[in-house]
């Protein structure tokens, strides 16, 4: 299987994954408010109020996108899906992220014409695979599953925290062409926009500066480890 029609099939398992996470998590939603801090986060999204202590704002924005479609009473309703389709996301980024992962260890091989790397079916197999499993075992999980149906803050921030996961790969993909550090500003906009949401995105932190010390050191030294750290 050539490189290009290994990719095409990539991001027809990718989106596969998308579509089925997408309708587990609308077929499951809250009709209602839950009762905790959704009914807050609705209401306020709703009204463009303010919050609780520290305040999501860009959570309130995109909620309130949702709910101009609607009238109060289907609010909570508009809410929720957005929450869904939010997870649904985060289980897309997820699985492009092990998808890239595996294939530093599966290393395609020379064959075809003019000697083009090709993945034999079984390690595509292997790849697609592992990146199917890996994050529909997420998104079938109970933590994140609970979050996923209902109108909290976690869903969108955790949609924010696989994106810039899986941006920080791309860049480290692409660090030796021109205009690569293009990935590095999108990051930190997206990390910036996501502290409006919830400070969860901060932990992706000190992976992201491992990353871009090991693709730009060509020594590796305890100290840079610690400095890194």
């Amino acid at each position: 299987m050539d490189i290009k029609k290994f990719n095409l099939w990539n991001k027809v398992t990718a989106l596969a994954v998308l579509a089925i996470s997408a309708f587990t998590y609308l077929s499951t939603i809250e009709p209602p408010a839950s009762f905790w801090d959704c009914g807050e986060f609705i209401a306020s999204s709703y009204k463009l109020e303010v919050g609780h202590p520290p305040g999501n704002p860009v959570f309130q924005l995109i909620a309130r996108f949702f709910t101009m479609f609607t009238g109060p009473d289907k609010a909570a309703v508009m809410v929720n899906s957005m929450s869904a389709l939010c997870s649904a996301l985060t289980i897309f980024f997820l699985y492009l992220t092990i998808v890239f992962l595996v294939k530093r260890v599966v290393a395609p091989k020379r064959g075809g014409e003019g000697g083009t790397e090709e993945y034999s079916p079984g390690q595509a197999i292997a790849i697609y695979g592992s990146g199917a499993v890996g994050a529909l075992a997420y998104c079938f999980s109970d933590t994140f599953w609970f979050s996923a149906i209902e109108g909290e803050v976690y869903a969108l921030s955790s949609m924010f925290t696989a994106l810039v996961v899986w941006l920080m790969l791309k860049w480290e993909e692409q660090a030796d062409q021109p205009h690569s550090m293009r990935w590095i500003v999108l990051i930190a906009y997206l990390m910036g926009l996501s502290i409006g949401v919830h400070i969860l995105n901060l932990l992706t932190v000190p992976a992201l500066v491992f990353i871009y010390y090991f693709r730009k050191t060509q020594r590796i030294t305890f100290k840079g480890i610690a400095v890194s750290t």
